[in-house]
């Protein structure tokens, strides 16, 4: 059965959802129907997520954790030159490393790294959207992830723990070499998109004068304006259990989508300076390592 030549491995909130909608476009390029299959980071497990309803039933629903059944996430591949998927949980997950270095060690793998800090807030803000998040306090919500994780929640609430980028990205420099690894920041991505793209096309040994449609924005973080209307659709309530017969799945996922549109968020408010300090000073030191294992200038994430 076939298996994928390449992973997008991370990390959250950090552009995964763009880039693997820039990648799928590529006519030599197959990207796995499922955007994130979790396999690597959770293969033979019987998940058993705690946290708010709706995150944690979709994770201890879609994630793959058998081999045959990923396996059939590639089945359609045809004559594809590069063949991936995208589960930006394979770089904070500490077993998908070594996971992937033993289905596929010769594995092409791609990053991409956003400030800590504002990586954490933005995630905070997409729970917050999807009205997954039941704190409305940013700084109140770090103090519970403690808890969070002894609870076992999605890992998507710990905010703070998930920016630790040098732990997480130095157990993959220590097993594969480092031509098979590429990383990329947030900032030079969301500023100019197609120059990233066309790079990765390079890596991965494809066409890379193609051009894909890159002015879509995906996974737009904001404060939904109906809130009534968003907790109702995307979270489980027993009259939506009586009504679902009648609407279809793709009817379903367009109301989910709609209320994900721009027009239909409004604009955050920033990150608190205070917070903002906090976090930067949390992660100092693993940035500055970072810079060393990544020999590039960070010092912007410091400011």
């Amino acid at each position: 059965m076939t298996m994928p030549n390449f992973l997008i491995i991370g990390a959250a909130k950090a552009g995964t959802t763009a880039l693997y909608s820039y990648l799928k476009q590529h006519p030599q390029i197959y990207m796995s129907p499922e955007k994130e299959p979790h396999f690597f980071a959770f293969e033979g497990e019987k998940l058993n997520f705690g946290g708010t309803a709706g995150d944690r039933e979709w994770l201890n629903r879609t994630a793959i954790t058998g081999i045959k059944t990923y396996q059939q996430q590639f089945q359609k591949v045809s004559q594809q030159i590069a063949i991936g998927e995208a589960s930006a949980l394979y770089l904070y997950i500490p077993k998908a490393a070594e996971r992937i270095r033993y289905y596929i060690p010769n594995a092409k793998l791609i990053t991409i790294l956003r400030n800590p800090a504002q990586r954490a807030y933005s995630a905070f803000l997409f729970q917050m959207r999807d009205s997954l998040e039941p704190i409305t306090d940013f700084t109140q919500a770090l103090q519970e992830e403690k808890t969070r994780i002894q609870n076992n929640w999605v890992p998507i609430y710990y905010y703070q723990q998930m920016g630790f980028y040098y732990t997480q990205l130095k157990r993959y420099f220590d097993i594969f070499n480092r031509e098979q690894i590429k990383v990329y920041l947030y900032e030079d991505f969301s500023t100019n998109p197609m120059s990233i793209v066309q790079d990765t096309f390079q890596f991965l040994g494809v066409d890379d004068t193609f051009a894909p449609n890159v002015l879509e924005r995906h996974n737009v973080s904001g404060i939904p304006k109906n809130k009534v209307l968003s907790n109702f659709i995307v979270n489980p309530h027993p009259i939506k259990d009586i009504f679902k017969p009648f609407f279809p799945n793709s009817l379903r996922r367009a109301l989910i989508v709609g209320l994900k549109n721009r027009r239909s968020l409004d604009k955050p408010p920033p990150m608190s300076a205070e917070v903002r300090k906090q976090l930067i000073d949390v992660y100092r030191d693993d940035i500055l390592r970072l810079q060393d294992l990544l020999q590039r200038d960070l010092s912007i994430w410091l400011k």
